[in-house]
């Protein structure tokens, strides 16, 4: 390594063998399961209302495997149901979800999950932007988040 002079200070000097490398952060982990609250819950066969869950990002075999299904073939709009069936991975302890579950949800819980899917899937967040009909301040809101009056 040579040194040389600098008005006042001896600066260092790096020797051909030595890089600089730059310190880059590293990219933040990629979410692939969101948590989520239905807004009015899923009822199991013996009365108990499910109100979490999760699901995680589809892939493109999710999107590509209902495609073939009978039903959707017979009626398009069936295709929803069966592609949530593959990417909620959870309704509160039930684990096993199939697209029997997805039919016997409300017609709001579907539509929340529809929402979901959309924004996790295509925009990679589950925010969305609304304004305050009183005082029309716009905030973001967390559609995966806790119900209305839950922090």
């Amino acid at each position: 390594m040579r040194r040389r002079s600098v008005a006042g200070g001896d600066l260092d000097m790096l020797s051909a063998e030595q890089t600089v490398v730059p310190v880059v952060p590293a990219p933040p982990p990629l979410q692939t399961e969101f948590t989520f609250q239905l807004p009015r819950g899923y009822v199991d066969e013996n009365g108990q209302v499910h109100h979490d869950g999760s699901m995680r990002l589809a892939t493109a075999r999710d999107e590509l495997a209902p495609l073939i299904d009978v039903r959707v073939k017979q009626n398009p709009a069936y295709l929803s149901v069966v592609l949530l069936s593959l990417v909620v991975t959870r309704l509160g302890t039930i684990t096993t979800i199939r697209t029997e579950t997805i039919e016997r949800l409300f017609a709001s819980d579907l539509a929340f999950l529809q929402d979901l899917y959309r924004r996790i899937n295509a925009e990679g967040h589950t925010l969305a932007e609304v304004t305050c009909p009183a005082c029309e301040t716009t905030f973001d809101v967390d559609l995966a988040g806790g119900r209305l009056g839950e922090s």
